[in-house]
């Protein structure tokens, strides 16, 4: 990731200034480096998280009044549950649960020290969450990427929350207002409709599998990707698209 660009967002400058300066430890590759990479990455998601919660409704478009606020503030699951319950759009494509795994990842670094290591991986993929969950609250994209493989990595990221949110919306279009959104009845939806065909819904699954083994810390990135994945996630999404826009 190119850390030498900053784009200046006056009220969330703090989580800005921790991802950027995790991101430079990154630069001398080193076990200390690391961990201490992985904190500032996790304290900036949790910041960006309370700062957000805490703007203007003006510029949020949510109001939380400031004894809710408070008590939101004092963990890092209730932000969470929080962002979950007043900006579900904010999160599409973003799954909390594995931020929550990084968070108690994060603190097991930070109370074991030096016992423990991380793996870049892991690394990786938290910094590319945390910019694209910067980018959906404050709409910008924090930080560039400089190298092929961390730029394909974001690529993906993002190809797939463009996709949940094309999903969702599909979802909304044919179903009740009362019932809720599921994931895979969606899938089964567009293929009962003749939209994406079986063998579409399984790739589709594919690359469900691929995006969770990344998530997880399973597998590196750098095994699991190709250009084709991409392209072809983001031709299915099209796929969606096209069918919103005629209805």
């Amino acid at each position: 990731m190119k850390i030498s660009e900053r784009i200046e967002v006056p009220w969330a400058s703090g989580p800005q200034e921790l991802l950027l300066h995790g991101l430079s430890l990154l630069k001398i590759d080193s076990d200390s480096n690391r961990r201490i990479a992985m904190i500032c990455i996790d304290n900036s998601v949790e910041l960006m998280i309370k700062t957000y919660l805490g703007l203007p409704k003006r510029l949020s478009g949510i109001n939380i009044s400031r004894k809710e606020y408070s008590e939101i503030s004092e963990s890092f699951s209730s932000l969470l549950d929080a962002l979950e319950k007043y900006a579900t759009d904010k999160i599409s494509g973003i799954d909390i649960g594995e931020i929550e795994w990084f968070h108690r990842l994060r603190n097991q670094l930070y109370h074991q020290g030096n016992g423990l290591t991380i793996e870049r991986k892991n690394i990786d993929v938290y910094a590319e969450v945390a910019n694209l969950l910067f980018n959906n609250l404050y709409g910008v994209k924090l930080v560039p990427v400089e190298d092929d493989s961390t730029r394909l990595l974001g690529d993906f990221m993002e190809a797939w929350i463009i996709y949940e949110r094309s999903l969702k919306d599909y979802f909304s279009l044919i179903k009740s207002q009362n019932e809720g959104y599921s994931y895979f009845n969606s899938l089964w939806t567009l293929r009962d409709q003749g939209i994406l065909s079986q063998e579409e819904i399984e790739e589709l699954q594919k690359i469900r599998s691929i995006r969770n083994e990344i998530a997880h810390g399973k597998k590196s990135h750098e095994k699991l990707l190709t250009k084709r994945i991409v392209n072809q996630l983001n031709s299915l999404t099209n796929r969606i698209n096209k069918t919103i826009r005629k209805n």
